[in-house]
């Protein structure tokens, strides 16, 4: 029995024993933990977003109607003859003026009569009453006799794809002063209406007729100067050469010699050279 008592003893002195320890060291435990809490570096608090930035509105200056021109400022241009009008201070236009001098003007090309763009010749009027401009003076031929007469020809001749229009061919003879005259041919006379160069078809039996050129096709032209002429043999070569190169350019042909070669810069001056030999002679 008593036995039994010390064994109880022990046991509740342990147990009040341990019971002690035990609350000791809860309170060392929760200072150990508040004091690392209390070491532990802190973190800095969380930056507030920034507020939402707002774009400031576009405001657009006000808009006024520009001032209407001041017409007055410039000046009036009135038809020959007219009364000038009495001038007045710079500032805006009446409507009602601008429309009275409208009226006017409109009034005075009424009474004038219209003219068309071709010729100056006035609408409305038939062209058989209109006065026409005198013919051109036809060129005289005086070659020489058939024993001292001598002949310098090229040609100027149509591609391959197509002819010469016979009313380009005119107008580019005439832009180069020739004259359809004696044989039916065109002459290029000097300033007292000499025959200086003249030009003839390369088809049979290269004649012109002026009714109906316009409406024919030809396959080039003969271009030959006889001389002596009116000029030096010299001088008259070099004007062969210049018309000749004038209408190719008019034209787009091709020249050649006499012979239907190509006119090359060497066969020129071997021409050149030819004729002084001749002269010469």
């Amino acid at each position: 029995m008593s036995e039994l008592r010390w064994t109880l003893l022990i046991l509740g002195v342990a147990f009040v024993a341990g019971l002690g320890w035990w609350e000791r060291r809860r309170p060392r435990q929760g200072g150990g933990a508040g004091g690392a809490s209390r070491i532990a570096p802190r973190e800095p608090p969380a930056e507030a977003p920034p507020p939402p930035r707002r774009e400031p509105t576009l405001t657009l200056p006000t808009m006024r109607a520009r001032d209407p021109l001041v017409s007055d400022a410039l000046p009036v241009l009135g038809a020959a003859g007219a009364t000038a009008a009495p001038e007045r201070a710079p500032g805006r236009s009446d409507p009602r003026e601008r429309a009275a001098e409208v009226h006017a003007a409109a009034a005075q090309d009424e009474r004038e009569p219209p003219v068309s763009g071709e010729g100056g010749a006035v609408a409305g009027v038939p062209l058989e009453s209109l006065p026409r401009l005198p013919p051109a003076p036809v060129p005289r031929v005086e070659w020489p006799p058939g024993e001292r007469r001598r002949v310098v020809a090229l040609r100027l001749v149509a591609t391959q794809s197509e002819r010469f229009a016979g009313r380009s061919l005119r107008q580019a003879l005439a832009a180069e002063g020739f004259v359809l005259g004696r044989f039916a041919i065109f002459h290029k006379p000097d300033e007292q209406q000499r025959a200086v160069l003249s030009a003839a078809s390369l088809s049979t039996p290269g004649t012109f007729d002026e009714d109906t050129m316009d409406s024919q096709h030809y396959g080039g032209l003969s271009l030959f100067a006889v001389l002596p002429g009116p000029k030096p043999p010299p001088e008259t070569f070099e004007e062969l050469i210049l018309t000749a190169r004038s209408l190719n350019e008019r034209l787009q042909g091709e020249l050649q010699d006499e012979q239907g070669s190509p006119l090359t810069p060497a066969r020129i001056a071997l021409l050149r050279e030819r004729l002084g030999a001749g002269a010469g002679a």
